[in-house]
């Protein structure tokens, strides 16, 4: 089911001109709403039981407790809460890393304000968003790995179905929205998840997005 409402954010950088300068422009938004701000990871945990915000825009390298830990320490008590990272880093070592603490998805500092924007309604819907900067670079190793030999074909043995299920796993949709797509329960979306798991010898979504990237599965243009 589409979300509705305004999305209520809390701001995580401990830069203070990075917090001002982002609150101050997302005010131009009337379909988000920030609710607060915090210096550091250990100070994002206690805002979000606070305040319980939709998503927690968190900044990677910071003091008394990184970005990373944080983001394990949200996603473990409050799961519905979104993460998304911003950072200097463009990395994509970084991007699996954050992904794999329970993010969905990854903005560098140097991103425009409509790229920002973009990335916290598509994570609000459900979705995961993917830079485009680190997207390039992800295609270009994936190349890398076609031109070299690699067999961007095979899929280890998942079936057709296997494959579309992956697909939209690595896209970022819930099981129920992959079951409404593909006309099938969310126990069974739930079933396939476990097979692919199974079959590929993976423990996360991030390793899967990582997969599904490697294989061109995903198109990064949607």
């Amino acid at each position: 089911m589409e979300k509705t409402g305004k999305i209520k954010l809390l701001v995580v950088d401990d830069h203070t001109i990075i917090r001002e300068g982002i609150t101050l422009l997302l005010k131009a938004h009337d379909d988000i709403e920030v609710l607060g701000e915090a210096v550091d990871g250990a100070e994002a945990v206690e805002k979000v039981r606070q305040l319980h915000p939709d998503i927690v825009l968190m900044d990677l390298s910071m003091p008394k407790m990184s970005g990373f830990e944080a983001t394990q320490q949200i996603k473990k008590e409050f799961p519905e809460v979104q993460v998304l990272a911003l950072t200097v880093h463009g990395n994509p070592e970084y991007f699996f890393r954050i992904l794999s603490a329970g993010a969905s998805g990854y903005v560098v500092k140097g991103a425009s304000s409509g790229e920002l924007v973009a990335a916290l309604r598509a994570v609000y819907h459900g979705g995961t968003y993917l830079h485009p900067s680190l997207a390039g670079k992800l295609v270009d190793g994936y190349l890398q790995g076609v031109k070299s030999g690699g067999d961007g074909a095979s899929y280890d043995g998942l079936t057709g179905r296997e494959r579309e299920v992956l697909r939209h796993i690595g896209q970022g949709w819930t099981n129920q929205e992959i079951a409404d797509a593909l006309c099938l329960s969310p126990n069974t979306v739930q079933t396939h998840r476990s097979r692919i798991m199974d079959k590929l010898g993976l423990h996360s979504r991030a390793q899967l997005i990582k997969y599904a990237l490697s294989k061109g599965l995903i198109d990064i243009t949607e």
